[in-house]
């Protein structure tokens, strides 16, 4: 059973953050960062589903600096609320608010890796770039990811887009395949590997076999990161 903790980012700002804890000794801790949906039911069931695997898994509210407690669907009316929600957030704040999320799991003397969807894709490329103390991160999606990928990641770094989705053109991940990275890992899954549209919200309930194995492939590969030596990495 998950619960609502409070997070205090570098400026003092607070916000919520959904937290949920495994049975027995975790593997490390886990940021799980929302779309533009907010911290909703469906990213609720992700971070539930990570604690089940053994991960101290933190997802933070990162709209709480617009609108507190943002939770929506994903009709088109939401799409647009949530797109006006981001627009009002500077990323820099955002990046903040993920580093008090890291900083709350290290203090629990975790390894911590950050995954992200959407919106929360594309944090997770700037935590790698931008936060110390991150082991690994996963983001699927991120839509802003190409404007800065000439940034260096300090962790390893696993990025999934849907050769599908028109919402993100090839173009766009071409750009990040062309900065070369000898720390970042590139997974471009095809159509039955990752959903798009009204499905992009890709969680744990995911029906497909592809779809199944391509979150064993996330956990096997989260593993490794996080149990290595951060060393090995510098």
């Amino acid at each position: 059973m998950g619960e609502t903790i409070t997070l205090t980012a570098e400026d003092g700002h607070k916000l919520a953050a959904y937290r949920v804890a495994p049975k027995g000794t975790p593997r490390g801790g886990l940021v799980v960062i929302q779309e533009i949906f907010g911290v909703n039911s469906h990213i609720k069931r992700v971070t539930d589903g990570f604690a089940a695997d053994g991960y101290v898994a933190l997802a933070p509210a990162i709209f709480d600096r617009v609108e507190r407690d943002f939770a929506i669907g994903y009709k088109p009316e939401d799409i647009e609320r949530g797109r006006g929600v981001r627009g009002k957030l500077p990323i820099e704040d955002a990046v903040k608010d993920v580093r008090a999320a890291v900083k709350a799991l290290a203090a629990e003397r975790l390894k911590v890796g950050v995954v992200g969807y959407c919106f929360g894709g594309t944090l997770a490329w700037l935590a790698a770039t931008r936060i110390d103390g991150v082991a690994c991160a996963v983001g699927y999606y991120g839509g802003g990811i190409a404007d800065t990928a000439a940034e260096k990641p300090r962790c390893p770094v696993l990025l999934h887009w849907g050769e599908t989705d028109q919402s993100i053109p090839p173009e766009h991940h071409a750009r990040v395949r062309r900065v070369p990275q000898d720390r970042l890992a590139l997974g471009i899954p095809g159509k039955d590997a990752l959903r798009v549209g009204e499905d992009e919200a890709l969680g744990l309930e995911v029906a497909s076999d592809c779809e199944k194995s391509v979150f064993g492939q996330l956990r096997r590969w989260e593993d490794q990161a996080l149990v290595e030596t951060e060393d090995r990495h510098r």
